[in-house]
C-alpha cells in the first residue's frame, strides 16, 4: 500500500528501511525522503516505526526460557 503519494513510497519500503535500521522519523526522512512535502505520511510513518518497536519488544520475551533458581 502507498503510504508516501507525493514520493510514492510504500509500506513495505517503509518496513525494509525500519528492518535495516531506521528507527527515527529522522532515519526515514533521510533515507526514503517521507514526510518532506504534503506530510500527510507522517502519521502512517510513526505507526509503523511504533509497530516495529513493539514488536522487537515482544520478541526477547517470546524466546526467553526462564529457569527457576
Amino acid at each position: 500500500m502507498y503510504v508516501c503519494l507525493c514520493k510514492g513510497v510504500t509500506d513495505k519500503q517503509i518496513r525494509n528501511a525500519i528492518n535495516e535500521g531506521a528507527c527515527s522519523m529522522r532515519d526515514l526522512r533521510e533515507s526514503l525522503d517521507v514526510a518532506n512535502q504534503c506530510g500527510k505520511c507522517g502519521r502512517d510513518c510513526k505507526s509503523l516505526l511504533n509497530e516495529s518497536a513493539l514488536a522487537g519488544a515482544a520478541s526477547p520475551m517470546q524466546s526467553a526460557q526462564f529457569v527457576a533458581a
